[in-house]
C-alpha cells in the first residue's frame, strides 16, 4: 500500500504565453504508515504536488496511483479520495457548513454511511483534535476562535478515516503552543491508526524531528530525497543554502562547531541529537571549550 508518484510534470496555463512549468519530473512514495516531510521555497512545486495526490488537481494517467488506483482515472476519484485527505494551508478555509457537526459530517455523509456511523465519526473526528462535542457541535464555524476552525477543518478530514493524511503548511499563523499541539496530533494520529502523513513545512526543525523521509523540491524538480540525518545535516547545510534554505539549527550549530575544531559524528539533525554529541565529544576528548 502506498502512494506512488512517477516522473509528474505540470504546466500552468500550458499552450498559452503565460504557460508556467511548476512540476518537472517529480518521482516519490509514500509507504503506508510513513511521515513524509515536503519542504522547498515559495514556487517549488509544493502545493502543486500535494493537490495531485488526491485528484483535487487531476494528473495524467498512470503518474499518481493511491494504492494501486489511477488517481488520473475519473472512476477512481471518491475512493481515491477517500483514502487521502489533503487540509490546506488555511484549513479554516475549508469551512462552510452552519454548524461544526454539519461540516465535520460532510464528508462522511457523502460516503453514504448511515447517520448513526455518521454521528459517531463526528464525535470521534472532534475528540482527536480536542474539541468537546457537547460544547461545539451546534456552534457556527465562524463563532469560534481561529485555532478551533483549524481544528474543525483537521477534524473534517479525520471523519473520512483517510488512510494517508496531506497538509499544505498547516501550522501557519498559530502560536508556538498551536503548533507543537497540531504536531503532535498528527504524530499520534499517525501511531494510533497507522496512517502516512506527508507535510509540506518550512519549518526544517519539524521535518528534522518527526520525519522518517524528507523530500526537498526546487524549481519542481525533486533535489533532494532521503532520511533527515542524510538530506537535513549540517553535511549538507551548504547545498541547503544554494537551493534557498536552512538547515535545522541542530545542524547549524554541529556547523558551526566543526569550524572551532570539535569533533562531531554525521547525520546530527535534532538538539537532542546535538546534545548527546557534544557531551560524548568533551567526555572522549573529540571537542574543545572554545
Amino acid at each position: 500500500m502506498a502512494i506512488v508518484v512517477r516522473d509528474l510534470h505540470h504546466v500552468y496555463n500550458p499552450g498559452t504565453p503565460l504557460a508556467t512549468p511548476s512540476l518537472r519530473g517529480v518521482s516519490l512514495t509514500v509507504e503506508e504508515g510513513a511521515f513524509v516531510a515536503l519542504i522547498g521555497t515559495m514556487g517549488s512545486g509544493k502545493s502543486t504536488l500535494l493537490q495531485h495526490l488526491n485528484g483535487l488537481i487531476v494528473p495524467p494517467p498512470g503518474a499518481v496511483t493511491v494504492d494501486g488506483l489511477d488517481v488520473g482515472d475519473a472512476r477512481h476519484v471518491l475512493e481515491v479520495r477517500r483514502r487521502v485527505g489533503v487540509v490546506f494551508q488555511y484549513p479554516e478555509q475549508q469551512l462552510f457548513a452552519d454548524t461544526v457537526a454539519a461540516d465535520v459530517a460532510f464528508g462522511p455523509r457523502n460516503l453514504g454511511l448511515a447517520e448513526d456511523e455518521v454521528a459517531a465519526r463526528v464525535r470521534e473526528a472532534l475528540a482527536w483534535v480536542g474539541l468537546d462535542y457537547d460544547q461545539v457541535q451546534g456552534r457556527s464555524p465562524w463563532s469560534l476562535s481561529g485555532g478551533q476552525q483549524r481544528r474543525v477543518a483537521l477534524a473534517g478530514v479525520l471523519a473520512m478515516e483517510p488512510r494517508y493524511l496531506v497538509l499544505d503548511e498547516p501550522t501557519v499563523g498559530l502560536d508556538p503552543e498551536g503548533r507543537r499541539e497540531l504536531l503532535a496530533l498528527l504524530q499520534r494520529w499517525r501511531t494510533e491508526r497507522g496512517g502516512a502523513v506527508v507535510l509540506a513545512t518550512h519549518h526544517l526543525d519539524d521535518a528534522a524531528r518527526l520525519a522518517d523521509h524528507v523530500v526537498v523540491l526546487s524549481g519542481g524538480r525533486v533535489a533532494l530525497s532521503g532520511p533527515p540525518g542524510r538530506v537535513l545535516s549540517a553535511e549538507r547545510a551548504g547545498e541547503l543554502r544554494r537551493l534557498g534554505l536552512d538547515a535545522p539549527p541542530a545542524a547549524r550549530l554541529v556547523e558551526e562547531l566543526r569550524r572551532r575544531g570539535w569533533r562531531l559524528p554525521d547525520g546530527i539533525v535534532t538538539e537532542e541529537a546535538a546534545v548527546a554529541a557534544v557531551l560524548a565529544a568533551r567526555k572522549d576528548g573529540g571537542g574543545h571549550v572554545p
